[in-house]
């Protein structure tokens, strides 16, 4: 068995965008959004979300997030 068979896959999406308001998480156009990817798991997502927020600091109102998607595909796994 290979090291990547050994290892569990657990997806992460990375999106982000501009924002309604400071005070919520809802995206101010939806046609906008930036999908940055999926990743195989969250190191790799956290570093994704990372470069995107350092990118867009000075953009107040934009924010990434990290979705776990694995668990949305699988609620019972409460691995980060």
């Amino acid at each position: 068995m290979s090291a990547s068979q050994d290892t569990k896959q657990l997806l992460h999406l990375v999106i982000g965008g501009e924002l309604s308001s400071l005070d919520g998480v809802e995206f101010k156009d939806l046609s906008k959004v930036d999908i940055v990817g999926v990743y195989p798991n969250y190191a790799a997502a956290h570093a994704a979300w990372k470069a995107k927020a350092q990118a867009t600091v000075d953009q107040a109102q934009t924010r990434y997030f990290v979705v776990h998607l694995h668990r949305l595909l699988d609620p019972s796994t409460g691995q980060h």
